[in-house]
């Protein structure tokens, strides 16, 4: 009877071709079958590391066919390596269903660990590391934005995003005027020849982003300060501005942590 083979989950660099660990190495060149997020990135690293090789699909768009391909390589005892475009596989990146879809099937897999844009950015950050928190990417609408920094606003650690440099300027503007007193970081191509770290509050670094809208982005937020703020008088006083009732509402649940419905009632309740 052929004995079932094992799935690798293998991290690839972020950035610089050379960040990649001797175990990777040797599964790129060694699984039966390679999957890769975009066959041409993937072809790239290889051709470095004069690994020759062809490799198969496997993103959004043809996941569940290639978990159940990957399954019947499996079955009949190949190998089988997953690789993203970037870093780990999974971590914003496809893979999750082939991962579930393989673990439930009762095959067994590895994961060769290795470069995290994510882990990177935040060890740079300077911001605290015993608490964080990542969430993925932002929302890409403005009100969809606002509600998830208020569902966030609560949590006690660094936050961590990915976000596209497109809209980054965008994202900063609205984290300046609901946390306008956080530490922000801002780490775009990190491992590459032109990387950058840009520190202060969301508005400094918003000024100094310039017009550069290309690279990859992580995005951290420090936690907030220990401060009690009246609910009613923050509303009050953001009404007085003449700010409109749906904005009051995201930028106090922002600030307090408090149920976006709940600081909505008052909104309405105080503006009469």
């Amino acid at each position: 009877m052929t004995e079932p083979g094992r799935l690798s989950i293998i991290a690839t660099p972020i950035g610089d071709a050379d960040d990649i660990s001797l175990r990777a190495l040797r599964l790129l060149r060694d699984v039966a079958e390679l999957y890769a997020e975009d066959t041409r990135v993937t072809a790239d690293l290889l051709r470095h590391h004069a690994i020759p090789r062809s490799t198969r699909s496997c993103h959004d768009h043809n996941e569940q066919a290639r978990a159940d391909e990957i399954i019947e390589h499996l079955r009949a005892g190949r190998s089988v390596g997953l690789v993203s475009d970037a870093g780990t596989p999974l971590i914003s990146d496809p893979g999750y269903r082939v991962v579930s879809l393989v673990r439930a099937a009762g095959f067994a897999i590895d994961v060769v660990p290795g470069p995290c844009a994510l882990v990177a950015g935040l060890v740079g950050s300077g911001l605290p590391t015993d608490q964080f928190c990542f969430a993925g990417f932002l929302p890409a609408s403005e009100p969809s934005l606002r509600a998830r920094l208020a569902d966030l606003a609560g949590f006690d650690g660094t936050l961590v995003f990915y976000e596209s440099p497109r809209r980054l300027a965008d994202t900063l503007a609205v984290i300046a005027e609901v946390w306008p007193s956080r530490d922000v970081v801002v780490a775009r191509n990190l491992t590459k020849a032109h990387e950058q770290w840009l520190t202060g509050r969301a508005g400094e670094v918003g000024a100094a982003l310039g017009a550069e809208t290309r690279g990859e982005v992580v995005l951290m937020v420090g936690r907030g300060a220990a401060v009690v703020i009246d609910p009613d008088e923050r509303i009050r006083a953001l009404l007085a501005e003449g700010m409109d009732a749906r904005r009051v509402r995201d930028v106090v649940a922002a600030e307090t942590g408090l149920p976006r419905r709940d600081i909505y009632s008052r909104v309405l309740a105080l503006r009469g």
